[in-house]
């Protein structure tokens, strides 16, 4: 009887180190789990950190090229998740002349290029009537990124773009710059300025004169201001030949 209860009593204590074993098991397993899925957050927060690197470095940028390749997937503003190109800038990386409109249209999203549409041809008119060429300045937006439907940016949207292009600047140390439209008129110069009263005026932005005048798509709804443009490019001419 003491054998068989001696045989009872061990079978019984094998069965608790069995369910203590698999309890161990249970417990290190999920260990390992916990551990995995902490590795993987790890990588996961080490990506985003990394994106936030790049995007927080693009201010260090010693080129166009490069200041391009660290925002060009900029999505700080809803344009962003829209858009087909991201239309950083084009011409002369060391251009005198900064020419800077407002936001690419459709066309200007399809390619890739500021000011290639009707808009951007009768630009290239305007330039070269004062015997300037796109080869000769750099042309850039205040927006990156197409609007939807081409309406115009307001100001908390063109906010998130505006130190971009002041990096543009700062890179292309143009000796002067022209405002295409209202929206950059008013985001380098100030939200009090007016461009239907205030154009073919000399401005300083940064020690950088500064000429506002109309955009080219306005223009082409109101051929009336092409004579004010006109008058706005030669005064242009004017200083550039005196510098």
């Amino acid at each position: 009887m003491e054998n068989i209860n001696l045989i009872d009593n061990l079978k019984n204590y094998l069965d608790y180190l069995k369910s203590l074993e698999g309890d161990r098991i249970l417990i290190e397993n999920k260990q390992a789990i916990t551990n995995e899925n902490e590795i993987n957050l790890q990588e996961d927060l080490l990506a985003v950190s990394g994106e936030e690197t790049t995007q927080a470095n693009w201010a260090e940028a010693s080129t166009l090229d490069e200041l391009n390749a660290k925002i060009k997937d900029c999505l700080k503003c809803p344009f962003g998740q829209s858009r087909t190109h991201f239309v950083f800038g084009d011409g002369n990386p060391s251009a005198d002349i900064l020419i800077i409109g407002e936001a690419p249209g459709a066309d200007e999203d399809k390619i890739g290029k500021p000011f290639v549409g009707k808009a951007g041809q009768l630009l290239t008119r305007i330039i070269e009537s004062v015997k300037f060429s796109r080869e000769d300045v750099y042309i850039a937006n205040i927006v990156k990124c197409r609007p939807p439907n081409n309406r115009t940016p307001v100001e908390d949207e063109w906010k998130e773009c505006l130190p971009y292009l002041i990096k543009q600047i700062e890179l292309i140390k143009p000796k002067f710059i022209m405002l295409l439209g209202a929206v950059p008129f008013k985001a380098l110069l100030g939200s009090d300025h007016q461009i239907t009263k205030e154009r073919g005026q000399v401005f300083n932005y940064n020690g950088i004169p500064t000429i506002p005048t109309f955009h080219p798509a306005y223009l082409l709804r109101n051929p009336a201001a092409k004579k004010d443009v006109w008058e706005d490019v030669q005064l242009l001419r004017k200083l550039f030949d005196e510098k």
